[in-house]
């Protein structure tokens, strides 16, 4: 029962993924740049849109994870936040040429995004009870990595069966995108919406079945502002858990420049490479086999080594990397001219790929289980939603401070070097971070700032 258990946890992040893959990074980011028309204008666009909804999941996600903490039964919140991850991917349906609203498409795309990130929570939250604890960092990479792969069968579906070449009207194998989808109405790209939608409804089906909360499900008199006081406790006692905070503080930094990255990647290429959707899709395959295979790699090192070692070496990686996307054009690689009609810049971008596919795919996966040996165990879910604050508290620095300095240099390639001050910055606080964490057990002055529930 615990073997099935793990794998019914595992089929969330197979269903979840190809929000991330399809819908935020590959498919349907470069075809609002197509529809726009501007590689710029589109990215600065994009980035508002984004940070918009980080602002939301930022406010809301302690609160709801101090909340199932006290009130328990966590699978009835990702029942509704599902809900909400099918309506807003659906709904993408209608971002036709023509008839392509803008706001209307970025606030169906927001409701989607805070579904799954707040679904997400609850789910992190359900990893300590899944095995022992030099465990987790084993079943966390291995489950990441199921993802990717999940998201690499999606987008393969995506490319060979449904998007076509807005020019040639064809799939990536040279065929009609299938169910009758008109290419002139770009339905097949469209189509990435129902399909992120279906997806997830039907590969949801084995966590539902096998995962069970062992939680309580009625919650206790009062649990509301119990919670809220329980998550102002823990915020005031914060600073006397140097570890836990500087933690906080840590991967508030490096994982908002790592999403940066996944949210701006199809834009930019498009846009500064001018790569065609073809192009991009290979791109994303380099990369998310690349993120499967090194994030399987990445629980076992987790494993053997802890995940500080691991997230460090992450870190150090995706800055490299990010100061290579910002000195890599058409024009000149690393300041030294190139040739017209070079394949070396293409051939870099996908060394680029794969790198932060590797990179990201060892850094998440570690990251939920430094998340854990840092957390006080009693309350999981409200450390998942600092967690996720932590992550989306500055969330719209970096698609704001892209989008402003895009819009102000009117170069996408300056427009992304924010990202190399998240990255030097995240490496500097996880300095304080304890490899092992603080004690597991809260001290007599935290319980005390907790209310009887």
């Amino acid at each position: 029962m615990q073997r099935k258990r793990i794998w019914g946890w595992y089929f969330f992040d197979w269903a979840s993924q190809p929000y991330n893959t399809l819908l935020i990074t590959f498919i349907f980011a470069p075809y609002v740049k197509e529809l726009i028309g501007d590689g710029a204008r589109a990215q600065a666009a994009w980035g508002f849109g984004i940070g918009a909804a980080g602002v939301i999941i930022a406010l809301l996600a302690p609160i709801l994870g101090a909340i199932s903490d006290v009130s328990g039964n966590r699978l009835r919140w990702i029942w509704v936040f599902s809900l909400m991850y099918v309506i807003g991917a659906f709904a993408l349906w209608w971002a036709a040429p023509g008839d392509f609203d803008l706001i209307r498409t970025l606030i169906f795309f927001a409701i989607g995004m805070i579904g799954m990130e707040f679904a997400t929570i609850f789910t992190n939250s359900m990893l300590p009870d899944l095995g022992p604890r030099e465990e987790v960092g084993r079943i966390s990479g291995s489950g990441w990595a199921f993802g990717y792969v999940g998201g690499l069968v999606a987008l393969i579906l995506m490319l060979a069966l449904f998007q076509e070449n807005a020019t040639t009207g064809k799939t990536m194998i040279g065929i009609d995108p299938i169910l009758g989808l008109d290419p002139a109405l770009r339905e097949g790209t469209r189509a990435v919406g129902p399909l992120t939608a279906i997806w997830y409804a039907v590969f949801m089906i084995p966590f539902f079945l096998w995962v069970r909360d062992p939680k309580v499900a009625k919650a206790a008199p009062g649990a509301v502002k119990a919670a809220l006081s329980g998550l102002a406790g823990t915020l005031k006692t914060l600073p006397r858990h140097p570890s836990r905070f500087a933690y906080l503080g840590s991967s508030m930094f490096y994982r908002d420049g790592l999403n940066g990255m996944y949210v701006f990647g199809g834009i930019y290429a498009s846009g500064v490479l001018g790569w065609s959707i073809t192009d991009i899709g290979i791109f994303a395959i380099i990369a998310i086999i690349s993120g499967a295979v090194f994030a399987w790699l990445g629980g076992r090192m987790d494993q053997r080594f802890g995940p500080k070692p691991v997230i460090t070496v992450s870190i150090l990686v995706l800055t490299v990397t990010a100061v290579s996307i910002v000195l890599i054009s058409r024009e000149s690689i690393y300041f030294i001219p190139v040739s017209e009609g070079s394949s070396l810049p293409d051939i870099l971008f996908y060394l680029i790929g794969a790198a932060i596919g590797a990179a990201g795919g060892t850094l998440q996966a570690a990251s939920r289980t430094m998340m854990v040996r840092q957390a006080n165990p009693e309350r999981m879910a409200e450390a998942f939603g600092l967690y996720a604050l932590a992550g989306k508290a500055t969330s719209f620095i970096a698609p704001l401070s892209i989008g402003i300095a895009t819009a102000v240099t009117q170069s996408q390639q300056l427009g992304v070097s924010p990202l190399i001050a998240l990255f030097l910055i995240g490496l500097i606080l996880l300095r304080w971070v304890k490899p092992e964490g603080e004690e597991s057990a809260p001290a007599p002055e935290d319980r005390a700032a907790w209310p009887a529930t």
